[in-house]
């Protein structure tokens, strides 16, 4: 540690002494640390603690201290998170290929037991589980047998994997949500390693790891490469950012909840463009708040675009801690340490400097929902009404919207066409059992109280709960075909509403408890009843679904499901008595009462007092504690799990789940020179903005699919296929859905959509995974030429790692996503862009010729400018491209083949 501005220091707490990086010790020197918002102080702290003068240099600090809110990020710094968290999807092939690496340290002499992770990480099994049986009381019971029975070879893996790696602990199902067991239970917002006391930093496998920012926690979503370098103890790299403060002042209003605020937040954030920002909270609004309310906010922050939408410490911090039945040493630690290093929020402080601001008076929000396609679209319950009969002509009109979220040029939509009035009034007799009833446009077939967003937060899930007591009082009943479900994110949930009597009230109004997990938001909501579902198609009809969750894009509740509206759980409750979403709810009944009286929405809801008291007397710390005292454990279920003992994983061969990875297949101690790329061909030729969907494996396996194939020839009926999500610990599966999209656009094959691309030197149309192949066979290195803002989107690891796998020896693109430039370094293959003003058609490029990179073994290094000549039937065209190796961690890991191998052979030479 080379410390050159002489900040390290040591804290009293109590009877114990920590060792820290004083962050007022260097503003004695620099003044310019107090006005820097509270969230680049965590990132100051961070550079401080981590100077080596090689990664982390005198000159990052110092960029930090001189930061122009107003100047465009250019500074890239190496940010080492304190842990990590995983979920299962995502989470499996970062535990496979740590098993992968034990068997190779083995195979190079090394101790494989000394493979962990390097800094501690908790996988939560949390995406898995379903809803297919609902509104019963067995419907906990049934689904959670239904998960283990397609699950259980990746949970099998999982629980050898908690046994067998130290500093890595494993939350089995039906437990909870991976962030709100980070909330309760996990986040440690102080953290100590050794006698060393520093901030709680984290990064996750999942976008909406930000809820920990309500808790004063810096963190947010990577994807499974950037997870897996902080996993075994790399750092991130990441631009200084801009950050807009977003200031509170005033309460919210009786009647609205924490819900309504973030659809508010929500809707502001994306109008003033944060993406890629962080967003600091401030000003005494922030009182009003709980920390489940910011909890609430700082989980959307990839709805509104940010990187972090965060919260200081501060009183309500600690109070929390506390409640959820952390240790009383922890809190005080975290008290006095926050205070002494400048991050504690106190009243009447000079606000920090930022980028931008903006503000919002928590009085003016009011009842809202967001939809029908994306978190942003906030619709005022008032305009309910007017806005479903909008979306509505406007999905059935035949001048629909262009686009992915369908708007033209600069968002206009295209004019709706006319649609025929009884189009609008369509409807479907539907038949189940005795039951007879008309489902028409508008009909809300889903309602879900799901996991994530909002039930973090006693206020909203009591506040379902009374208006259900009260609606059952009232003699109301959910609509027949709606499908009801309660998720919470954890068991504490249930034990509250139970202690508080509202339990069988929702149960009453069939929302009865279907699982511990990710449900409705990610697309398990389950199959709708086939009764409706047939209505559905027989009438073309647009049907909604209405869930407490946080995204609600087309086509990602439930296949049958086009209109989606996110809500508060009172609200979600209220709609399922109401069974349609173009009713006026201020002004219409939900129902009437058994003497036919109507029961207005008004009538139930539940007022401010009521639910405080209701909080006040049935949420209590020992329910936090009782749940997570042997959370790690598991049901009978998980303990029941046939798993292997020993250090090494005992694969097996027949499994197309888990399967040994070959990254590290015949690895020598030390690596060998990097080459010259010489007599490559082009896999694809692709235009713009490709994105990651396009590249990496997600959603449903297609029948005739390359993996499907591979499936079937395992003896995998096409029932059993699951999707590549739930099969990425199994790279046979994963490579061969890589660039499979069926919307790429491989212009070697003009007019066609999907992974296919042409053989050059048979001139055959084939998949890419098959000409992928071919090409291995021969010896053939491949590169992929792209257009700009190559890899944008979702950060996926198998993008990445497909793309290795798949023979890419290099991509040259007009320019990267900043996050999979570095993912293809991380896997050993090459980025190169084009100089400015070139690209593929500018050269006169077709993707026929024959490559060579050469600069590669003569002295590479970081933004070098490397020598392209591509040989085609027109004569050569040579070119210079710019090597996207940015630094020199980045330059370690493209000689040994990868980020994996060289943290093993650094744990071999170890």
């Amino acid at each position: 540690m080379t410390d050159s501005f002489g900040t390290k220091a040591q804290l009293k707490v109590g009877s114990a002494t920590y060792d820290y990086f004083s962050l007022a010790t260097l503003a004695k020197a620099h003044p310019a640390v107090n006005r820097l918002p509270f969230s680049l102080k965590v990132l100051l702290e961070n550079l401080l603690r981590n100077e080596d003068g090689r990664v982390v240099k005198r000159e990052h600090i110092e960029k930090m201290l001189a930061w122009d809110p107003k100047a465009a990020p250019e500074t890239e710094i190496s940010f080492h998170p304190a842990r990590v968290l995983l979920q299962d999807f995502t989470g499996v092939p970062a535990v496979v290929d740590m098993a992968a690496m034990r068997e190779a340290l083995a195979a190079m002499g090394g101790d494989p037991a000394k493979i962990n992770p390097r800094n501690p990480a908790d996988l939560v099994i949390d995406h898995s589980v379903q809803i297919d049986s609902f509104a019963t009381t067995a419907a906990f019971k049934e689904n959670a047998e239904l998960e283990f029975e397609r699950n259980r070879e990746r949970y099998a893996f999982l629980r050898w994997g908690q046994s067998a790696f130290k500093g890595f602990g494993v939350v089995p199902p039906d437990i909870g949500i991976c962030h709100q067991v980070n909330l309760e239970f996990l986040a440690q917002v102080t953290f100590r390693q050794g006698n060393t006391v520093y901030p709680d930093t984290l990064v996750g496998t999942d976008s909406h790891t930000t809820m920990i920012n309500g808790l004063g926690v810096v963190g947010w979503g990577v994807g499974g490469i950037e997870a897996e370098a902080a996993l075994l103890g790399q750092p991130i790299t990441m631009l200084i950012p801009q950050v807009v403060g977003f200031k509170l002042t005033g309460k919210l209003p009786a009647g609205a909840t924490a819900t309504d605020l973030v659809l508010t937040v929500t809707q502001m954030l994306r109008k003033k463009g944060v993406v890629g920002k962080f967003v600091e909270f401030y000003g005494e609004g922030l009182k009003a708040l709980s920390l489940p309310d910011r909890a609430t906010i700082a989980n959307m922050a990839p709805e509104y675009g940010a990187t972090i939408g965060f919260f200081p410490v501060d009183e309500e911090s600690c109070n929390y801690l506390r409640f959820t039945g952390r240790p009383d040493d922890v809190v005080a630690l975290t008290e006095a340490y926050a205070k002494e290093q400048g991050l504690w929020l106190n009243a009447g402080a000079q606000e920090p400097l930022f980028s931008d601001t903006l503000g919002l008076d928590l009085a003016a929000v009011v009842p809202s929902l967001a939809g029908p396609k994306r978190p942003q679209d906030r619709v005022p319950l008032k305009d309910m009404k007017a806005g479903y009969e909008a979306s509505l002509v406007e999905m059935l009109s035949a001048g629909k919207s262009k686009g992915e979220d369908d708007e033209g040029p600069k968002g206009a939509k295209a004019p709706a066409a006319p649609v025929a009035p009884e189009r609008l009034a369509q409807s479907v007799t539907v038949k189940a059992g005795k039951q007879s009833y008309q489902v028409g446009h508008g009909a809300v077939v889903i309602a879900s109280i799901t996991s994530c967003t909002n039930t973090s937060n006693p206020a909203v899930l009591v506040a379902a709960g009374i208006l259900a007591k009260k609606a059952v009082e009232k003699g109301l009943k959910p609509q027949p075909w709606v499908k009801t479900s309660l998720a919470p994110g954890s068991r504490v949930v249930t034990e509250y509403l139970r202690d508080a009597g509202l339990l069988p009230y929702l149960e009453a109004v069939g929302f009865h408890v279907v699982g511990y997990g990710c449900t409705t938001c990610i697309g398990n909501s389950g199959p709708l009843p086939e009764s409706v579902s047939n209505a559905v198609v027989e009438g073309d009809l647009v049907v909604a679904a209405v869930l407490s969750g946080n995204r609600n894009f087309e086509g990602r509740i439930n296949p049958h499901v086009r209109m989606n509206y996110l809500a508060s759980p009172p609200l979600v409750v209220a709609y399922a008595l109401a069974g349609e979403v173009g009713r006026d709810l201020d002004n219409e009944p939900l129902g009437t009462d058994p003497n036919g009286r109507p029961v207005f929405l008004k009538d139930i809801w539940p007022s401010n007092e009521e639910i405080k008291e209701t909080i006040r007397t049935a949420v209590k710390p020992e329910q936090f504690r009782s749940q997570y005292a042997n959370a790690m454990e598991g049901d009978t279920l998980w303990q029941q799990l046939q798993v292997g003992k020993g250090s090494t994983f005992k694969w097996d061969e027949k499994s197309t789940y888990v399967r040994k990875p070959p990254f590290f297949e015949n690895l020598p101690k030390e690596p060998k020179a990097v080459q010259d790329i010489k007599g490559a061909r082009v896999l694809a030729l692709l235009g713009d903005s490709v994105t990651t969907d396009h590249i990496s494996p997600a959603g449903n396996i297609a029948k005739t699919s390359p993996a499907a194939k591979y499936l079937m020839a395992e003896g995998v009926e096409p029932k059993d296929f699951n999707s590549y999500g739930a099969r990425r610990g199994n790279h046979e599966v994963m490579v061969r859905g890589t660039f499979a999209n069926i919307r790429l656009k491989n212009l070697l094959v003009p007019g066609v959509e999907g992974g296919v691309t042409v053989h050059i030197p048979t001139r055959e149309r084939m998949s890419i995974y098959d000409a992928s192949m071919k090409y291995q066979a021969d010896n053939i290195p491949l590169v992929v030429l792209a257009g700009a803002e190559y890899g944008t989107g979702s950060s996926r690891d198998w993008a990445a790692k497909g793309t290795q796998l798949l023979g890419v020896k290099a991509v040259i693109a007009k320019s990267f996503e900043r996050i999979h430039r570095s993912n293809l370094v991380g896997m050993g293959v090459l980025p190169l862009q084009f100089e400015a003003g070139q690209d593929a058609q500018s050269l006169g490029l077709t993707g026929h010729e024959t490559f060579e990179i050469t600069g590669v073994a003569d002295g590479l290094s970081p933004q070098k400018k490397l020598t392209v000549k591509a040989v085609g039937e027109k004569g050569p065209i040579e070119f210079t491209a710019v090597c996207r190796i940015d630094t020199p961690n980045e330059l370690d890991y493209y000689r040994n083949g990868g980020i994996l191998q060289y943290v093993l052979r650094q744990l071999a030479k170890a």
